[in-house]
């Protein structure tokens, strides 16, 4: 069993999460606000991308890492639709699904949550966001190292570090992505960042000191959309917290009090209805260090309901 943790009582004031998830498959038991987890066990975008593969393994091991916080809202309620894989390496099936099972999350004001997989998922998710609000400007918080905005390869496809190139064919994108390293990102990429006016704020910008201008470019963004999707790539945080990556970072960024500063900014946004973490990889991933961040990061999201 995955949802289980310490039992402290039946009280609402003992509850841990495991307490109050609920297995579905009827999205129309969907409740406005409440929190909507699919898994994305899906990694074949790593491979594609000449990745690490592993990470279509992770969101379990992330639901396990999630069940034993406590509950701080007695409201709360987190619905869990099960996990998506990826047969016979049909990457866009597996992404096609999701997406039809996010936007009926949405259509009915639920908050989505997704657990990767690879970062193929953000593709994925943002395709069911577009479906639910197809008259809305949707904003797209991405907290990575990488732009994945590769162009796809003939004779491969789309991948993990194609989605916003993906988003960007379809029509004018509003992104910021947070954490972009120079060495992790060749100049065509930079290139395409601004031929599609993808904004961004390098890793080597996030000191405490710079708060005030992370916060001015990400009130930037949130205030130009109608709806806000955060990702967040774990490659982007240093190897020494975050080793259970597909491409570990030795100089990525840490979860300090700079970083928790602006990212529960973005996550205090009413604007925000889908949230996604992408890359942990498992079998990368001592003592779970890896997964206990990506659950900790979306815990955040949790205790604001």
């Amino acid at each position: 069993m995955i949802w289980q943790g310490r039992f402290d009582g039946e009280d609402p004031l003992y509850h841990r999460i495991f307490q109050r998830v609920s297995l579905e498959n009827d999205y129309d038991s969907i409740s406005p606000n409440d929190f909507v987890l699919h898994g994305f066990a899906v990694d074949e975008g790593v491979r594609r991308n000449k990745g690490r593969v592993g990470a279509k393994d992770a969101p379990d091991i992330i639901r396990k890492n999630m069940s034993n916080f406590p509950v701080v809202s007695p409201e709360f309620s987190l619905k869990d639709f099960g996990n998506i894989t990826c047969e016979n390496g049909n990457l866009e099936g597996a992404q096609n699904e999701l997406a039809e099972k996010i936007a009926q999350v949405l259509k009915r004001n639920g908050k989505s949550v997704v657990l990767g997989g690879g970062h193929e998922v953000t593709y994925a998710h943002y395709s069911g966001i577009r479906k639910a609000f197809p008259g809305k400007k949707i904003g797209i918080i991405n907290i990575d190292a990488h732009f994945d905005n590769r162009e796809p390869q003939a004779g491969i496809g789309a991948s993990s570090g194609t989605g916003f190139w993906q988003i960007a064919q379809e029509g004018e994108i509003h992104s910021l992505h947070i954490g972009i390293q120079k060495n992790s990102n060749t100049l065509k990429l930079f290139d395409t960042a601004h031929q599609y006016g993808m904004k961004y704020i390098l890793a080597d910008e996030l000191f405490f000191k710079n708060l005030p201008a992370v916060y001015t470019r990400i009130d930037e963004l949130i205030s130009a959309c109608d709806v806000l999707y955060l990702t967040v790539c774990m490659d982007v945080f240093n190897v020494a917290i975050a080793p259970g990556v597909s491409a570990a970072a030795y100089n990525g960024i840490f979860a300090d009090a700079a970083f928790m500063h602006y990212f529960r900014h973005i996550l205090r946004s009413e604007k925000l209805r889908a949230f996604d973490t992408a890359e942990v990889n498992p079998s990368l991933d001592p003592e779970n260090r890896t997964a206990k961040l990506a659950a900790s990061l979306l815990n955040e999201w949790l205790m604001l309901s």
